[in-house]
């Protein structure tokens, strides 16, 4: 069963009771999805509940009746909309869920046509949208019908009529081929996840209901009974199927059916032709990868044979085609039930809520904690204790609440009130205005002592070996530190009463503590902690500051004048200095012998290869990794940021890169790999041909 560990009862009732309750559960579901447009279980949930039901029919054929979910694509077409039956079955895809699978699905279609060892494949995105069936005459489009049950759709023909990318009449080129007399073309209504997005602001603004995800914004679009709500709707469209082809000169593969689609002026998927399956899986990889910063949401890849006879010989089995299969990716999105809301207390004094979740698997990985973001965002979502959300789990960021299933709702739900006061200290807590975030003001509070030693010590600042979080929270409950320059008055014998400590491990932490009083003024910096001043930003001061001493001399003016600082973190900047509680640590700090000064580099920027580009880096590169891509780029001149922008030259691009490669794909800024990168910085004449066609003098 692929993904799935089906076990079934032994007990013969027991089991027919199950296969009972789950055609009852998928008929509902089915419902809920084709019909509502308003679902209340992830398709992973989903294909679990069909995994089962076909393992109970496998064993027990003799059980399977007509109403059997199996032998059906979906739920009856609602009643708004007048039924169209369609001119062929609309037939849906069998799921596979890994290489196994896949193998097993040509190995049993080889057992009825061994033609199917000899022939190729095409591989298609999955797109998580609304089929469409789309019928053109004499090239006119004359009707437009969602799938419905796989026999009889709705007809929404005028609101078809409002996407842009369907062709309304299509046209007769000279050198492209003529529309046949009737010619009917599957496709798929979907939204892109920007689109998507700026819908569901424009819905918040105007006090609407907003969508849960793009296949439902899709859907819901669509499905509008006034074409001019859907007119309004960032609808999209993409077609990879012929289901009637009246007239000569037919394709014969699923390739030539895609290129004659497109040559008639269709929007059509991408696709890639493979020889074999070893290719199919390959090319399932790619596409696996490219899923989290793809414009629009996929939830896997079809394989076809090629060969449309082909397809047409090994028919249907139940209501799914034969010749071609569903190679779904790892869940990203399900739902699950939220237990509880509960607080972080981070090393700035912000508050952030996060979510206990019932324990729900996301693409192999079990979730038991979510993101919630900010108290706002949890009021503005209407999220409730108790309620079934769904979590969203894109790559390998942390998984976060997209929203509640409202429908699902008992009434026992439970709405969260936002704590006016610190959940570790017991301080009251501040809003600051203008800002979505709750913080502690309690500059002594455990919980901000510790994540401040934590992230004193970590890679990017000060980088104590050792010291990670569990150890600062040791140090903060012994009292053995009040603030970060007391680690630097830590002995062995001070450690060796906390648990896991030893005298072999309490030296090496106290030599590792005292070895980062070497490390630089920027190091420094970003280590003591100011709101606002990431790395990038402490080796901004750094560069124009030869101490601290001269950096709390600083006015908001003269930092908000250094390219890179807004007012904002000047500002914050000269708040911080002026905190007397500060103003003691610097100087422990410089009593300990923790006062580098700046190693300014001899050459002035603007002689450096790169000085005046700002880059970005995202994803892993071959021979450095992301600090020390960093430091190359800016001991030549150049600037590093988080976050792509107009004001972002370039996007340096490794294996696995993440959502910033589809930002720069959006924006037009140029993508370069390290090897390219190396060049600019080596080879003047390439650097002068680069800047020219970026329009910058080099």
């Amino acid at each position: 069963m692929g993904q799935f560990d089906i076990q079934l009862p032994e007990d013969e009732q027991e089991l027919r009771r199950r296969y009972e309750e789950l055609k009852r559960l998928i008929h509902y579901h089915n419902y809920r999805y084709y019909v509502l447009n308003d679902p209340v279980i992830s398709d992973y949930e989903y294909d679990r509940l069909m995994a089962e039901l076909r393992a109970i029919e496998e064993r027990h054929p003799e059980w399977v009746t007509p109403d059997s979910p199996s032998q059906r694509v979906g739920a009856p077409p609602a009643s708004e909309f007048r039924k169209v039956r369609h001119p062929a079955p609309i037939l849906s895809l069998a799921n596979v869920f890994d290489d196994a699978g896949l193998d097993a699905w040509l190995q049993r279609l080889a057992r009825i046509d061994p033609a199917v060892l000899e022939t190729d494949f095409t591989v298609e995105p999955k797109i998580d949208g609304l089929t469409v069936v789309l019928h053109y005459r004499d090239g006119t489009f004359v009707l437009g019908a969602t799938r419905g049950d796989g026999e009889v759709g709705e007809d929404v023909t005028a609101n078809l009529r409002t996407v842009r990318s369907l062709p309304l009449r299509i046209p007769v080129r000279p050198d492209g081929p003529k529309p046949p007399p009737y010619l009917v073309v599957r496709g798929e209504a979907f939204m892109t996840r920007e689109d998507f997005e700026a819908l569901n602001e424009q819905l918040r603004a105007r006090g609407e209901r907003t969508f849960a995800n793009p296949r439902n914004a899709a859907a819901g679009s669509l499905r509008q009974l006034d074409p001019s709500v859907t007119a309004q709707r960032p609808l999209r469209l993409l077609t990879y199927q012929i289901v009637v082809h009246d007239g000569p000169d037919a394709p014969r593969t699923q390739w030539d059916a895609l290129h004659y689609l497109e040559a008639l002026g269709f929007p059509v998927v991408e696709a890639d032709l493979c020889p074999d399956l070893d290719c199919a899986k390959r090319v399932y990889r790619k596409w696996l990868q490219r899923r989290p910063y793809w414009p629009y949401d996929l939830d896997g890849v079809v394989i076809k044979i090629n060969d449309l006879e082909l397809q047409r010989r090994l028919g249907a089995v139940g209501k799914d085609a034969r010749g071609m299969v569903a190679y779904k990716f790892p869940a990203q999105e399900v739902t699950t039930t939220l237990k509880d809301i509960k607080v972080n207390v981070g090393r700035t004094g912000v508050l952030t809520p996060y979510a206990e979740l019932e324990p729900v698997e996301i693409g192999g990985v079990v979730v038991r904690k979510a993101t919630l973001h900010n108290f706002d965002y949890i009021r503005d979502k209407d999220i409730r204790i108790g309620d079934r959300v769904i979590v969203r789990r894109a790559g390998d960021v942390i998984p976060y609440i997209v929203g509640p299933v409202v429908s699902a709702r008992t009434g026992k739900e439970r709405v969260y009130q936002p704590p006016t006061h610190c959940p570790v200290c017991g301080a009251p807590v501040q809003k600051v205005e203008g800002e979505v975030a709750l913080y502690c003001n309690n500059a002594a509070c455990p919980a901000q002592l510790s994540r401040n030693i934590e992230h004193f010590a970590s890679r990017e600042a000060m980088d104590i070996e050792g010291l990670g979080r569990k150890i600062a929270e040791q140090l903060v409950d012994a009292k053995l530190v009040e603030d970060v320059a007391d680690l630097y008055a830590l002995k062995p014998e001070d450690l060796l009463p906390l648990e896991g400590f030893a005298e072999k491990k309490a030296r090496k932490l106290v030599e590792a503590i005292q070895a980062s009083k070497d490390r630089p003024l920027d190091r420094l910096i970003y280590g003591l902690g100011i709101r606002g001043v990431g790395a990038v930003t402490a080796r901004l001061l750094a560069d124009r500051y030869p101490d601290l001493d001269a950096l709390r001399q600083a006015t908001v003016d003269e930092l908000a004048a250094i390219e890179g600082i807004g007012p904002v973190t000047a500002q914050m900047i000269v708040d911080w200095f002026n905190r007397e509680r500060n103003q003691r640590l610097l100087e422990k700090l410089r009593r300990a012998g923790v006062w580098p000064r700046s190693q300014k580099a001899e050459s002035q920027p603007e002689t450096q290869p790169l000085a005046g580009l700002t880059f970005v880096i995202t994803g892993t590169l071959p021979s450095m990794t992301r600090e020390e891509a960093k430091a190359y780029i800016q001991r030549h001149g150049g600037r590093v940021t988080n976050s792509v922008s107009r004001k972002t030259d370039f996007l340096v691009v490794g294996e696995n890169p993440g959502s910033k490669l589809r930002k720069a794909q959006a924006l037009g800024i140029p993508t370069i790999d390290e090897a390219t990168l190396r060049r600019l910085v080596e080879d003047p004449a390439f650097r002068e041909q680069v800047l020219a066609q970026r329009g910058k003098s080099p």
